[in-house]
């Protein structure tokens, strides 16, 4: 059974969503009036300019604290995008290519058709200029009126078929043109892809460089084992050369009288000395 009780209860609720949606939109109209009049107060005529600045700035600051490698990716979506866009213009272009051959084909039997009834009209007026009262054609006779109205026909028919053909003939061209700007476009498209692709590769390396490079500078190496090490290979040293120093000590005492006599360092003198005591043992021996 209808009841309007039912029908105030269920209205009272969606009247106080629109009352409060009301309420919110004249909260938001206050706040921007408010805004705006802020702004006025502030900079006065300005207040346009200011405003666009500071939301162009806020976007810019926005997009500049994007990761690069995050923008690369989104680029890589982007061009993957254009693939479904090549294939619909392929297929469009695919379907042109049939519909266009199919007009060809309609043109060229037009064309044939128009010269069969061409030379069929040549010959009904040539017959007709010889002013026989009768022609006959596979078997049959016709008078002279009878042919002068089927040639009539025929011609009128011919007209209509030749504007027809001709107009046939334009949309091919307007549409073999059409095509072969789809085909351009086409080209273009996958061109333009391409290299986009290698753009984004490119860019992809150079920031790989980027990132090695920051990587690189970014190493702190600990060179404290090492100069332990050098320290410790000096000390090493140091300690050979004292004990060096004190070997020699003990072999030659400061202030000690050489006995030894000096060996000559000149080469004819140890020859002569050399021989001469030769020379003596052998006269001994004699």
């Amino acid at each position: 059974m209808f009841s309007w009780v039912g029908v105030a209860k269920g209205a009272i609720p969606r009247l106080h969503r629109i009352a409060e949606g009301l309420e919110m939109v004249k909260k938001g109209v206050f706040a921007g009036g408010a805004i705006l009049l802020l702004l006025g107060l502030l900079f006065g005529r300005d207040a346009i300019s200011y405003s666009t600045t500071s939301l162009g700035w806020v976007r810019q600051s926005v997009r500049d604290s994007v990761p690069v490698s995050f923008e690369l990716e989104r680029a890589r979506k982007m061009i993957r995008d254009l693939d479904p866009e090549i294939q619909r213009n392929m297929h469009l272009i695919a379907k042109e290519e049939v519909e266009v051959q199919g007009i060809k084909e309609q043109v060229a039997a037009g064309e044939k058709s128009l010269a069969k009834n061409r030379a069929e009209i040549e010959r009904l007026t040539n017959d007709l200029k010889k002013g026989d009262s009768t022609f006959v054609y596979h078997g049959r006779s016709y008078t002279g009126k009878q042919v002068e109205t089927d040639l009539t026909h025929r011609f009128e028919s011919y007209k209509v078929k030749q504007v027809t053909v001709e107009k046939l003939g334009q949309i091919l061209a307007a549409r073999e043109r059409g095509l072969v700007a789809g085909r351009e476009k086409l080209k273009a498209m996958q061109a333009a892809k391409t290299r986009l692709e290698v753009d984004v590769a490119n860019l992809d390396a150079r920031m790989e460089m980027v990132r090695v490079a920051q990587s690189t500078s970014e190493f702190n190496f600990d060179d404290s084992h090492l100069a332990r090490t050098k320290d410790l290979v000096k000390g090493i040293g140091a300690r050979i050369d004292v004990a060096e120093k004190l070997v020699n000590a003990e072999t030659t005492y400061p202030g000690q009288i050489n006995l030894d006599e000096p060996t000559s360092s000149d080469i004819t003198e140890q020859i002569t000395k050399y021989f001469d005591n030769d020379d003596s043992v052998a006269v001994k021996l004699d």
